[in-house]
């Protein structure tokens, strides 16, 4: 070759072709290398990095070529075939039948999540005005029926009661000289009717000594009167008699406790002993008291205004409002299962108690009215009660918690309309 027979020339004057010729020999060798790695390990191996001193080197021929060796091919490995499609798609038509059997026989719950917890509450107060002297409770006490909760300074009302007390003293002394005085009048009658025989006798003589002249026309006169004054005497004491039975009641025999003028006074002990026992406020029910700390030691209370709220612990209800699409099938007396946000994995069970006979919006300060030209038709919710059964052993519920009510209308979905429709058109047709 031409590159054979030329002279060899110092490193110093290295020509490019020389360069060149000696990167083709290092590629060579570096596939031929490449190709004995694949053959033995199956690996690449790294390039062989270039020397600095066989770049510095003079320029040497270069061995002749030799032609790489044969690689072998590798043996191509054929895949394993998975089973997952295939039971993919073996499983495809038993979801489909079982999908469908479920929604068919499905659709009996209605659920709502529009539900919230709501409690018996009221202002405590009490009918009659005073200044408050004791404060029993503190803020978020539980207390029971009958609890003391504060209480009135009781002096204006013990005195009132002893006022009262002292009149119906009073009172039944009158009855008992109301009594006396009636037996005196029938005394009265019975004297004046004993008078009457006497009377008479001496106005007979009277008359019939005038007959025959021996008695004057004076002493005649005189019996007559003495006569009809003892018959007015028996009148004056029968209708004295009368005026004072008719005090004692029409029955002079009664109980002095029965009678009226005493019942009249006893109503004002009784007014003035309930006046005395509603100074001491207690607790109509079990509940939970909170806005305690607006009611102070000292302060004025007037009659029938709320010292502080009450809230039932017992008498809890869910208050509901569902779609009107959603009760189509609900009914009062379902059974509901109710879970609670507040305690995941509680749940409590109740009864549809009631269904409101109108909408929501229907008692709004506003309603809406249809006959407007920018209507828009919106979807109702119907008010809905639901009790609690099981509080009992269960966390505590407090008004104003979120539920989810579900109700069981026993009410299946069946099959789609469409499907019923196929169904009986082909009926029609066989």
């Amino acid at each position: 070759m031409a590159e054979s027979t030329s002279p060899k020339k110092p490193a110093g004057d290295e020509t490019p072709a020389g360069r060149t010729d000696q990167i083709i020999q290092l590629d060579s060798e570096r596939e031929q290398r490449r190709a004995s790695a694949v053959i033995e390990n199956d690996e690449l191996e790294a390039p062989v990095a270039l020397e600095p001193a066989a770049l510095e080197a003079p320029a040497k021929e270069p061995p002749p070529r030799q032609a790489p060796a044969a690689v072998a091919p590798p043996v191509p490995v054929k895949p394993k075939r998975s089973l997952a499609r295939p039971v993919l798609f073996a499983l495809l038509p038993v979801a489909l039948v079982f999908g469908g059997y479920y929604y068919v026989t499905g659709g009996q719950l209605m659920t709502t999540d529009n539900a919230y917890i709501q409690a018996q509450s009221l202002g405590v107060s009490t009918d009659v005005s005073g200044t408050v002297q004791e404060i029993d409770v503190h803020e978020n006490q539980a207390v029971k029926k009958g609890d003391v909760l504060f209480r009135l300074r009781p002096a204006s009302f013990e005195t009132a009661l002893a006022a009262a007390q002292a009149q119906l003293g009073t009172v039944r002394n009158q009855v008992l000289t109301l009594e006396a005085s009636y037996q005196q009048s029938l005394s009265q009658i019975e004297q004046a009717q004993a008078d009457i025989p006497y009377y008479e006798a001496a106005f007979q003589r009277q008359q019939d000594l005038l007959k025959t002249s021996t008695a004057s026309k004076a002493s005649f006169d005189s019996a007559q009167h003495d006569l009809v004054a003892a018959r007015q005497k028996v009148s004056v004491a029968k209708a004295q008699a009368q005026a004072t039975l008719a005090q004692l009641g029409g029955d002079a025999n009664q109980p002095v406790e029965k009678n009226p003028f005493y019942l009249q006074a006893q109503s004002g002990v009784d007014d003035a002993q309930r006046n005395l026992a509603d100074s001491v406020v207690k607790a109509p029910f079990d509940g939970i008291v909170t806005n305690v700390d607006a009611l102070q030691v000292g302060k004025y209370l007037p009659a029938s205004q709320p010292a502080f709220s009450l809230v039932s612990s017992t008498d809890l209800w869910i208050a509901a409002e569902p779609k009107e699409t959603e009760l189509t099938y609900v009914r009062p007396g379902q059974t509901a299962t109710i879970s609670v946000d507040t305690y995941p994995g509680a749940v409590w069970h109740g009864k549809v108690a009631s269904i409101s006979p109108a909408s929501s919006s229907s008692f709004s300060l506003l309603p809406a009215q249809n006959t407007t030209g920018n209507w828009v038709k919106v979807v109702q919710r119907i008010p809905m009660r639901v009790t609690i059964a099981d509080i009992d052993g269960k966390p505590p519920l407090r008004g104003g918690m979120s539920a989810v009510v579900d109700v069981d209308t026993g009410h299946a979905r069946g099959l789609p309309d469409f499907v019923t429709n196929l169904i009986g058109l082909f009926g029609q047709k066989s």
